[in-house]
């Protein structure tokens, strides 16, 4: 039985080279980053402005719309051995990679010793 779930999945392209960090009494962790994008037209509903186009199957115009992008980045950091391992050998800027892991929040302290929030997906 499930009372809660932590999942997340993500297809995106990766927006630097992965690093691998480690710090002293801890594992290694390789951390990139990776961009995923969501399109969206405006304007689905209107009826007679440009950019119409006729459905022959259907019998109305309908209005396609301005296109509409917005990207999100995603800081990934991968823990697992084996995985952490292949990904920093293999995983390169600009690959298109599925990931699958689970959110992270936390918080921790800038060199200005500022705090600060931050997102990971651990995958």
């Amino acid at each position: 039985l499930v009372s809660a779930m932590n999942r997340v999945q993500l297809l995106g392209r990766v927006g630097q080279d992965p690093i691998m960090r480690q710090v002293e009494g801890k594992n290694p962790v390789t951390i990139f980053s990776l961009a995923t994008n969501e399109m969206w037209r405006t304007g689905d509903s209107e009826v007679g402005q440009g950019g119409e186009v006729w459905h022959p199957t259907k019998l109305f115009l309908c209005n396609l719309g301005d296109v509409s992008q917005k990207t999100t980045w995603h800081r990934i950091s991968v823990f697992r051995p084996g995985l952490r391992d292949v990904t920093y050998q293999y995983v390169r800027k600009g690959s298109r990679i599925y990931v699958e892991g689970k959110i992270d929040y936390g918080e921790y302290t800038d060199k200005n010793n500022v705090r600060r929030q931050a997102t990971t997906i651990i995958a």
